[in-house]
Order: C-alpha cells, then sequence, then structure tokens
C-alpha cells in the first residue's frame, strides 16, 4: 500500500508574520496547506493521506479539511511529534494501527509548506520508492557551495557539479525507515533530522528523484511574498 504523509507539525517560528503556524496562513483563497494536500489528492496511488500537525492545531486542521477538501474520507489527520522524524514515525504508526505492517509499503513524505510540488515528482517518488526503497527530490546547485567550520573561513569548495540542494518529497519503504530509526540513540535522534540522513549513515543506497526551483520551501516572509506572486500561476 501507499500513503502520503504531509509533515506540518511546524509552529513557524521564523516566519512571525501571524499567530499561527505558517502552514494555515492564506496563499491565494486558501491556506497552504490545503493547497499542498491537493496536490496528493490529484494522485490516486495513495490509500491514504496523513497530514501530522501540532497537537494544539489538530481541530484547526480538521476544520480545514472539512471546509476544502471534497474527499474527506482521503484525509487522516495525525498529531505530529516533537520534530520532524518523530512526526513521521506518528503517522508510520498511525499507518500501522489501521492497516497493519507490511514490508512492502510505501510513505511518501512531504513538506506541507512546498505547495508547488509537481505530479510528476510526486509519482516519480512513489516509482523510486517502490524499486529502490528510499528516494529524495533534489535540484542541482547553481551556485558555488562553501563549507566553513567556525563560520568566519572557508573551509572548503566542493566541486558544484557534485552538489544537490534537497527538496521534499521524500519516500521510503516504511519497513527500512523504521529500522533503522529503531536503531538511533536519543542523541542521534536529535542530530539526524533528516529522514534522508538516517539511510545513508544506516548505509541504504538513496536514489534521486529530480526536483523544481518552484518546488519552493515557504520558510521566511520572502519566501511568503514570492508564493504568492506565483499563486496566480500555479497548474
Amino acid at each position: 500500500m501507499i500513503f502520503a504523509a504531509i509533515l506540518a507539525g511546524g509552529v513557524g517560528s521564523r516566519m512571525k508574520i501571524a499567530d499561527m503556524p505558517k502552514q494555515f496562513l492564506p496563499l491565494g483563497d486558501k491556506p497552504i496547506l490545503i493547497h499542498t494536500v491537493e496536490k496528493f489528492l490529484l494522485c490516486s496511488r495513495f490509500d491514504k493521506i496523513y497530514i501530522g500537525v501540532h497537537a494544539n492545531w489538530v481541530l484547526h486542521a480538521k476544520d480545514l479539511v472539512k471546509k476544502y477538501i471534497s474527499q474527506p474520507e482521503r484525509i487522516e489527520i495525525v498529531e505530529g511529534g516533537a520534530d520532524r522524524n518523530g512526526t513521521i514515525m506518528n503517522i508510520i504508526g498511525a499507518i500501522e494501527e489501521e492497516y497493519g505492517e507490511n514490508e512492502d509499503n510505501i510513505i511518501v513524505t512531504h513538506d506541507s509548506v512546498r505547495p508547488y510540488v509537481s505530479i510528476r515528482m510526486i509519482e516519480e517518488n512513489i516509482d523510486a520508492a517502490l524499486e529502490y526503497g528510499a528516494t529524495d527530490t533534489v535540484i542541482s546547485a547553481t551556485d558555488t557551495i562553501i563549507t566553513s567550520e567556525d563560520g568566519d573561513y572557508i573551509s572548503t569548495v566542493p566541486e558544484r557539479r557534485l552538489m544537490y540542494q534537497g527538496q521534499t518529497p521524500q519516500s521510503f519503504r516504511i519497513s527500512i525507515l523504521k529500522k533503522l530509526y529503531n536503531q538511533l540513540s536519543e542523541d542521534e535522534k536529535a542530530i539526524l533530522t533528516d529522514a534522508c540522513k538516517i539511510c545513508v549513515v544506516g548505509g541504504v543506497k538513496v536514489k534521486l528523484v529530480q526536483g523544481d526551483v518552484a518546488n519552493m520551501k515557504i520558510t521566511t516572509i520572502e519566501d511568503y511574498r514570492i508564493a504568492q506572486a506565483m499563486v496566480g500561476g500555479e497548474k
């Protein structure tokens, strides 16, 4: 079975323009979260779409689904965890409670504040996860990347052709991700906040799927302004 996990557990601490998390801010005529969920609803391959939401905002999210979504039976709201991976694991727990454990189950995880994800990316994530077990959506780095260990001086300048910027979706065979996560210590769980990094550290190869610059993450006020300018041309 194939499941979507929309990660909406954040509280928007970096965008202080409203008294609500950024995923609930309006984008055009509806909230950012709803735009994102609607993209996943267009894919008929999902058995269910789960949304992981901070405990304080679960009722609000349910109200939004009731108001905007024409197929609410395909949506399940789950209380998020303490961090990103905690939310993913809560969703996996909800999946297994309802559908049981299965070695072949796939989860497609996506940031709720990336409303311009394309159907092509979603479909390619599903296909890659089914074939390879783990996949990440990326775009090639266009700028030179530098690393600095002290924040004052350049430590290394990696070869740009080898550099990519990570996006989402990130998709996995649930059994693989769950096993690797449960093997981590509490200190490792605090450090390894990216699910694909857990796979890499655990020795599992992660297949790359081509993303798009339009698949932006709305994190700052400037991002929000750009997303508002883009909404008229959304496809």
